[in-house]
């Protein structure tokens, strides 16, 4: 995978400039934080196809805003959408720990993502390749290029042991 390159990880907006990083270590990264806060740990990263950089980070915040819509990729096509002054995201990738829900999936959708890279596959929750499978849909506008299965394991585990923790 290509390196990329990370801004504007840290949580309180101090930028860590030009520091070569993975964007789905990004996302875990994401989701390890997440985890700190209480949340489900589930991270995403959007990043600009074109430049390499990455747009927005975010964990799950749907505990600590009291907002259900708060699942990571919501709150990174929301920043991302903010910083390119546009709602379509056209030349940008998603990187996520967790398949997208329904919600999410569409929201994908909707913003013209460019392609959908994703960790774990959800089968009691997922929108992509499980459930509604929204982009197989002929309603769909637009379906965003899918890879699923990186490092499923390892989100996967991470996932199981945090539920495991909450019983």
């Amino acid at each position: 995978m290509r390196r990329q390159f990370l801004h504007l990880m840290t949580d309180n907006n101090n930028p860590i400039i030009d520091t070569p990083i993975d964007p789905m270590e990004a996302a875990f990264e994401q989701a390890r934080r997440a985890e700190t806060r209480g949340e489900v740990p589930i991270g995403a990263v959007l990043v600009d196809a074109n430049t390499g950089k990455i747009l927005a980070a975010h964990g799950n915040r749907v505990e600590e805003l009291c907002d259900p819509t708060a699942h990571a990729e919501m709150l990174v096509i929301r920043e991302a959408a903010l910083k390119k002054q546009s709602p379509r995201l056209i030349d940008c990738d998603l990187y996520v720990t967790l398949e997208p829900c329904a919600m999410c999936a569409q929201a994908i959708s909707f913003a013209r993502v460019r392609r959908l890279y994703f960790a774990a596959y959800d089968p009691k929750g997922g929108g992509v390749d499980h459930g509604p499978r929204i982009y197989t849909h002929s309603t769909c506008h637009h379906a965003p290029e899918v890879i699923g299965g990186l490092r499923e394991q390892e989100a996967a585990g991470m996932l199981q042991i945090f539920f495991n923790n909450k019983r």
